[in-house]
């Protein structure tokens, strides 16, 4: 019925890739510089299990936006986000509209996805690939 649509399916791949990224970023940034500012999660100690979180979030989160070794990025953020809700969210309540876990555990089933996917259109890994098989 929207079989119109499967032609843009790389497109659309690459969208959820580049729009997850930038949001992740987001997080990661916010962690480690304080921008955006976020109460009690900005400008956070070194070597800390958050300011650890956050180096996490800014590099996969990069990789992810360049298309960069997606799987392997994407498969650990989903790891990540797994581990962050288990540990702080789950804890708070059983619900994630009460525990707020309703990101990480976005966040952790879109770069499964990802991970199985692949990057999609506009992709470092789709150039790398591409060049690779024309040098064969």
């Amino acid at each position: 019925m929207m079989t119109f649509l499967e032609r843009w399916q790389p497109h659309c791949l690459a969208a959820l890739r580049i729009v997850a990224a930038l949001l992740f970023i987001e997080h990661g940034t916010s962690k480690l510089w304080g921008w955006p500012y976020v109460d009690g999660l900005s400008n956070l100690p070194p070597f800390t299990l958050f300011w650890t979180a956050g180096v996490i979030e800014i590099v996969g989160g990069v990789l992810l936006l360049l298309g960069l070794f997606t799987r392997p990025a994407a498969f650990i953020l989903s790891g990540e986000m797994a581990v962050a809700y288990f540990m702080e969210h789950l804890p708070i309540d059983f619900f994630p509209i009460r525990n707020q876990g309703d990101a990480p555990i976005l966040f952790c089933f879109v770069f499964l996805y990802l991970a199985a996917a692949g990057p999609g259109a506009f992709s470092l890994d789709g150039l790398r690939r591409a060049q690779a098989s024309a040098d064969s």
